[in-house]
């Protein structure tokens, strides 16, 4: 027999360097985990070929961004290979307060002010490649990322990974499925944490009158 205890939703993220795999991880994390939602960050980047805006980025001007980025519209935003890239705040509140839980492919920066701005409802997770022959290889094999680009990421992933301390935790992506158990490892157990299940109190005040 199971019981239904209400929790407030937590925010995962998952970082990496461009290639380690999070976005790969990201998406069959979603296919195996109902009760998880991508979050859809707005970003002034062109959309590549079969994006498709609402669903993957809500692609927007700079000028646009800079306006909500103001208002104060966002959780986090950053600006990445020179481009804006936010979280919009209301959508996430709105989730967490439900119960939901919030998945985020975000970079070190946005990780930083979420921790800010969340403090308990976030989870960080840091994906490192297994080598750097094996990130400059899947970079390589992005058909729609020019030699160039290539280049420029590579030379950034130094600094990326030099951020994986301020994680909590940190998975070296050699295989997939491996490391997608481990991370939904990582999210059974804090959707378990006694801090999120707001329903908790209640439950044991009505186990206890009962005894």
């Amino acid at each position: 027999m199971s019981v239904d205890i209400a929790r407030r939703g937590l925010m995962l993220v998952l970082s990496s360097p461009s290639g380690a795999g999070k976005t790969t991880l990201a998406r069959r994390l979603l296919d195996v985990e109902a009760e998880l939602e991508m979050s859809v960050s707005v970003t002034t980047r062109p959309p590549r070929p079969g994006e498709v805006s609402g669903k993957d980025y809500i692609f927007i001007d700079d000028e646009s961004f800079r306006a909500m980025r103001d208002r104060g519209d966002f959780l986090e935003w950053a600006l990445v290979f020179e481009y804006f890239y936010g979280t919009p705040r209301k959508p996430v509140d709105d989730a967490l307060a439900a119960g939901k839980d919030i998945l985020f492919d975000i970079d070190w920066q946005g990780t930083a002010q979420l921790k800010k701005s969340s403090g308990e409802d976030l989870v960080s997770i840091f994906i490192l490649p297994p080598s750097a022959e094996a990130l400059a290889e899947r970079l390589r094999g992005r058909a729609q990322d020019s030699a160039e680009t290539v280049a420029r990421r590579m030379a950034g992933a130094s600094n990326e990974i030099q951020h994986w301390t301020e994680y909590g935790y940190v998975i070296v992506n050699a295989e997939i499925e491996e490391s997608l158990a481990s991370i939904r490892a990582i999210l059974k157990a804090e959707r378990l944490a006694r801090r999120r299940r707001v329903g908790l109190e209640s439950f044991v005040r009505s186990l206890l009158a009962d005894l």
